[in-house]
C-alpha cells in the first residue's frame, strides 16, 4: 500500500493530502477500518425508540462497515444498544422496527430479553457451561443528545467529550425542542471521495467563488474558524440587515451578528445551526469515489425559514456537488501531486488532514 505522507503541524509549511488519497482503494478500506470503526455515528431520532418494548434495527455505516445493530427500549423504559446478530449461528434477528416483548431468532428459536440477555434456547439441555457470557447479545456504546441517538463500535473518544464543545457553546439553544421536517430532508449521491467532500465543507475559502447566493448573506471578511479537539467551528457572520441569531446574554457570542454556526465533528458529522433550526449532515463513504450525504432538517422557528444563510440549502449543496465532483476528476491527474494550505482560510482542512494522518499515516 502507498505510504501516506506526513502533514506538517505548521500550516505555513504543510502540504495537503496527495491526490491519490481520494482514489486509492486500499487507503479507502483502511479509513473504514481505522477511522470509521472508531467513530461516533448519528443513527436516528430518539422518538423512533420512545416507548417501552420498541425496537429499532439499523446498520452501522451501511455499505461500508454494515454492522447489524439494534436499539431497544425494555419494559422499564431503559434504552439498550445491542448486536442484531444471534449468538448461536449468526442469523439476523430483527429485520424491521416495531413493538415486541422479546427478541426471537427465527432460525432455531433462541430468545433474548430486550436487554440482550439470553432467556431460552431449545435442545441445549446437555450443553456444558451454557449459557455463557458469549451467549448474550453484545452491547455497544451509545449516546443521546438533543433528541438524537448516536452509536459506536469501539469509539476513540468519550461521547460526552466528543459533543462537549457544542453543548458548551450552544447551551442556550433548546435543540431537544427542534422538530424533524421530512419535507426538508433528503439524501444526495456525490461522485467523489468522502474526505474530499469534508475538505470542501471545512473552509469558507470557496464561498465567494462557488456560492454567490450565500455570499449575499454572510460577511466573508468576518468569517472565521475555531479549532478544538476532534473538530472545529466555522462562524458565519451575517451581513448587515441579514438574518442573525437573537443571542441571549449568556452566549459567549452575545453582541455579534451570527448568521450560522457550522460545526464539524471528526470524521463525518456536520451540525449547521441557523436561526430557524438545525441542518444535520452525515457524510457516508460508499466507494473510493462515491459518497452519500444525508441532509436532515430540524426546525426550531418555522417563521424564519427561507431567510439568511440557511435559506438555500439545496442550491448550496448542488453547487458544492458540482465543484467537489470536478475536483475528484482533477486529483486523478498524473500532473497533480499535493497542494498548499491558506493559513487564513484552510485551518479546518489542515486539522482534518492531520487527524487522518495520525490514524492512517
Amino acid at each position: 500500500m502507498k505510504i501516506l505522507p506526513e502533514i506538517h503541524a505548521d500550516i505555513r509549511k504543510a502540504s495537503t493530502l496527495p491526490g491519490w488519497f481520494y482514489t486509492d482503494g486500499e487507503i479507502f478500506q483502511k479509513s473504514i477500518e481505522k477511522v470509521f470503526s472508531r467513530s461516533w455515528q448519528w443513527i436516528c431520532r430518539a422518538d423512533e425508540v420512545r416507548v417501552p418494548s420498541q425496537i429499532y434495527p439499523f446498520s452501522f455505516l451501511e455499505k461500508a462497515l454494515d454492522e447489524p445493530l439494534l436499539f431497544t427500549r425494555d419494559s422499564q423504559g431503559t434504552m439498550h444498544a445491542l448486536s442484531n446478530v444471534c449468538t448461536h449461528r449468526g442469523n439476523l434477528l430483527c429485520p424491521q422496527p416495531g413493538i415486541q416483548d422479546k427478541i426471537r431468532c427465527r432460525y432455531h428459536g433462541r430468545r433474548f430479553g430486550l436487554n440482550g440477555k439470553l432467556e431460552f434456547m431449545p435442545e441445549f439441555d446437555q450443553v456444558e457451561g451454557f449459557p455463557g457470557e458469549n451467549d448474550h447479545l453484545p452491547r455497544v456504546p451509545f449516546g443521546e443528545w438533543g433528541g438524537m441517538l448516536f452509536a459506536a463500535l469501539n469509539p476513540e473518544s468519550d461521547f460526552e467529550k466528543w459533543l462537549e464543545p457544542i453543548r458548551k457553546r450552544l447551551s442556550w439553544l433548546p435543540v431537544e425542542e427542534f422538530v424533524f421536517d421530512p419535507s426538508r430532508s433528503r439524501d444526495y449521491l456525490v461522485k467523489a471521495n468522502w474526505a474530499l467532500y469534508v475538505d470542501n465543507y471545512l473552509e469558507g475559502f470557496h464561498i465567494p467563488f462557488v456560492h454567490p447566493g450565500l455570499s449575499q448573506s454572510l460577511d466573508y471578511g468576518a468569517y472565521r474558524h475555531e479549532l478544538f479537539e476532534g473538530g472545529n467551528l466555522q462562524l458565519g457572520i451575517a451581513r448587515s440587515g441579514e438574518l442573525a441569531f437573537d443571542l441571549p446574554p449568556e452566549s459567549p457570542d452575545f453582541g455579534e451578528e451570527i448568521g450560522a454556526y457550522y460545526y464539524w465533528l471528526f470524521p463525518n458529522l456536520m451540525l449547521n445551526f441557523y436561526p430557524w433550526g438545525l441542518s444535520l449532515n452525515v457524510v457516508k463513504p460508499l466507494t473510493p469515489e462515491l459518497t452519500r450525504v444525508r441532509f436532515l432538517s430540524f426546525v426550531w422557528k418555522p417563521e424564519l425559514l427561507g431567510q439568511g444563510a440557511g435559506s438555500l440549502l439545496d442550491k448550496v449543496e448542488r453547487e458544492d456537488e458540482e465543484i467537489v465532483e470536478n475536483v475528484q476528476r482533477g486529483v486523478k491527474s498524473s500532473l497533480y501531486t499535493r497542494g498548499r494550505y491558506s493559513p487564513q482560510r484552510e485551518q479546518g482542512v489542515h486539522q482534518f488532514h492531520r487527524l487522518l494522518f495520525e490514524v492512517l499515516g
